[in-house]
């Protein structure tokens, strides 16, 4: 509820800035032929700009350390014969208590007087210390807007500083992104770190067993080897990418080039549909339909295919990425210009002919791009190889037989109690770092794949 209305109350000081700025504008007289340097917008997005940071900011500063003064506050109302009988995990409960008190729900059960009269007051000082920020970030904003309007005049350069503006917010923008992924690298180089100061990288990467022992002491850790998560990731991603790769980029060549326009306006929207579909229910329609369809068409020819196995999940994961390869290769040939498949067509070529030596290689640094996307899908997927794979940690080369994935041992490693003192949970950074490096060599060889087949075409 307090979000909302700061929200409400930061759109009515934008509007209000904005207008005030371009009323103003629209106002000014100019005189000696002096030309107004910025349109009357520009000067609308200055005011509420100068507006908009000091109210920012004071919330901001209120959202980093607000928190914290909070908790003191908290801590204060706790009776000192309690407070000394508590210890860290006790007062964390207590603290939590006055916090549901105080929000009016949460809390059931008859309370400690003093703990109710703490709630009651820790209410009070919510409610004035977000009056009190809300009316200083507000009354800020006010006299900056006052300010800022009254510097608008005509030889005021309002549209470089609007830009100068949006560049910083852009390059913010920028940094964000990156700054993500090297918060998220650092953080699973150094706790991978870690846990080989427990397990030896060579038994990690070359160990053919995988068999943690989660109940452990020191020195009885288990096995970690990652060949046979690595086979299993493999094997599905391979048995998917046979699926979709196919499929998927012939429905691309069909809908872009032989198919009627109202065939393409029907069919286009049909296989992206498969998109949309969560992957759990892919995950339940391979555990409940195709696996035991192919158990029993296995049986019929003599082969033993378990119902949940990577030949199970590879064929429901291909079904699952064909949209992203159909859609994003039809996109990229209907790219393609026009002129080239002309010229094709005018020196004798026939249809198939052009597609295959002029559209296609046109369109190959694009459709190696939707391969790319199509297998990093498939490695990171986890629900349907959960449901579908059988979850065996065993190295294995058949595909009729259960696997276990990367993925899938992340999840079954970091859920439940997890202290992260331990190999236990530290092995889920190990793994995560070797997903990473698998997808950054994808990303190189299709660079170079890109660089060694581009051509520039006017």
């Amino acid at each position: 509820m307090n979000a909302l209305i700061v929200a409400g109350l930061l759109l009515v000081l934008l509007g209000v800035a904005y207008q005030s700025g371009w009323s103003r504008s629209r106002g000014l007289v100019t005189a000696d032929g002096v030309k107004i340097h910025s349109r009357p917008q520009y000067h609308g997005s200055f005011v509420a700009i100068w507006a908009m940071v000091p109210t920012l900011v004071i919330l901001g500063l209120w959202a980093w350390f607000g928190g914290g003064i909070t908790r003191d506050y908290t801590v204060s109302l706790i009776p000192t014969d309690i407070m000394t009988s508590l210890d860290q995990v006790g007062l964390n409960a207590a603290i939590a208590r006055i916090g549901a008190l105080a929000s009016g729900y949460g809390v059931t059960g008859d309370s400690p007087a003093w703990e109710q009269a703490a709630g009651d007051a820790l209410r009070s000082f919510q409610m004035l210390t977000f009056v009190g920020v809300l009316v200083l970030a507000l009354v800020a904003g006010g006299a900056a807007l006052v300010y800022a309007r009254s510097r608008i005049d005509a030889r005021l350069r309002a549209r470089n500083a609007v830009e100068r503006v949006i560049n910083l917010a852009l390059l913010a923008c920028s940094a964000v992104a990156i700054l993500t992924t090297l918060g998220i690298v650092a953080s699973l180089i150094s706790e991978a770190f870690r846990f080989f100061t427990f397990i030896h990288p060579f038994d990690f990467f070359f160990g053919t067993v995988w068999n943690p022992n989660n109940a452990g002491s020191a020195g009885n850790w288990g096995s970690y080897g990652l060949l046979p998560l690595l086979s299993g990731t493999l094997m599905i991603t391979a048995i998917a990418m046979l699926v979709a790769v196919p499929v998927g980029l012939m429905a691309a060549i069909y809908l872009s080039q032989y198919a009627a326009p109202r065939l393409r306006a029907v069919a286009k929207p049909m296989i992206e549909i498969l998109a949309g579909i969560p992957t759990i229910v892919f995950g339940f329609f391979a555990l409940v339909t195709v696996g035991p369809f192919l158990r029993d068409m296995g049986n019929l020819v003599g082969l033993t295919i378990n119902a949940t196995s990577a030949l199970t999940a590879g064929i429901v994961m291909g079904i699952m990425i064909i949209p992203f390869v159909s859609s994003l290769s039809d996109d990229i040939l209907n790219q393609v210009p026009r002129t080239l498949r002309d010229g094709a067509y005018g020196l004798g070529a026939t249809q198939s002919e052009t597609i295959r030596n002029v559209l296609l290689p046109a369109a190959l640094p694009g459709i190696v791009g939707a391969f790319l996307l199509a297998v990093s899908r498939a490695i990171g997927e986890t629900m349907i190889v959960v449901l579908a794979a059988g979850n065996a940690p065993v190295l294995r080369g058949s595909p009729f037989e259960s696997v276990a994935t990367i993925t899938v041992s992340i999840v079954n490693q970091l859920t439940g109690d997890t202290d992260f003192t331990g190999p236990q949970s530290l092995v889920g950074f190990a793994l995560g770092l070797t997903l990473f490096v698998i997808t950054l060599g994808l990303n190189v060889v299709a660079l170079y794949i890109v660089r060694r087949f581009r051509e520039q075409y006017e």
